[in-house]
């Protein structure tokens, strides 16, 4: 799968937002441009990976506020605060919030891509990631409730033969259970098994 992540740019100057655009394009990113907080709010969807550059001091809602409101929406959304007036307070303030970085204006170009990339290639491992857990935890709604009840014991370890002592059951019987979770699921290993179900046991 292509996932093609964005850097959304949320500054209220609009100079500084064409110059950031060009440089993320001359990079190769996808971009979008906001003059506010509130439109960014307005058309920003999760469904893509990307992470946002902010600026601090802006009209009406500022970008700390902007942070404590993706805060409270859940959104996580790695962020960049970019700032002309930065001071070791509300850094400190911001970091410990979440954010990833707090750069002061002008920001060395070569600065900024690296970083930027470095966010965006987390970012891209972690959607992957949470598309398979997804399509995984969907794959365990097709289990029986025999499968299900066979599931934790054959990620703990377990062998067929305790497996059989434990349900009452014949070696036989649980061979076939293991074929068919182990194809249901869509995985090729226990050790892969293991693995994606811990990512999602709290939904089974």
């Amino acid at each position: 799968m292509n996932i093609q992540p964005c850097v959304y740019i949320v500054d209220d100057d609009y100079a500084v937002r064409d110059s950031l655009g060009q440089v993320m394009e001359m990079a190769g990113f996808t971009c979008r441009t906001f003059e506010s907080a509130e439109s960014f709010l307005q058309s920003y969807r999760s469904d893509n990976p990307g992470c946002l550059l902010l600026d601090v001091n802006m009209p009406e809602m500022n970008g700390d506020e902007l942070q404590t409101e993706l805060i409270r929406r859940s959104i996580q959304l790695p962020i960049i605060f970019l700032t002309a007036y930065g001071d070791i307070p509300t850094t400190v303030r911001l970091i410990k919030a979440g954010a990833v970085d707090f750069l002061t204006k002008p920001v060395p170009s070569a600065l900024l891509i690296d970083r930027i990339r470095t966010v965006l290639q987390n970012e891209v491992q972690k959607h992957a990631q949470n598309l398979e857990k997804q399509a995984f935890c969907n794959r365990l709604k097709s289990l029986t409730s025999r499968e299900l009840e066979l599931l934790p014991l054959l990620v703990a370890g377990h062998s067929n033969k305790e497996i059989a002592r434990q349900l009452g059951v014949s070696h036989r019987t649980i061979e076939i259970h293991r074929a068919r979770v182990l194809n249901k699921t869509s995985v090729t290993s226990l050790l892969e098994l293991a693995r994606l179900y811990e990512s999602c046991a709290d939904t089974v």
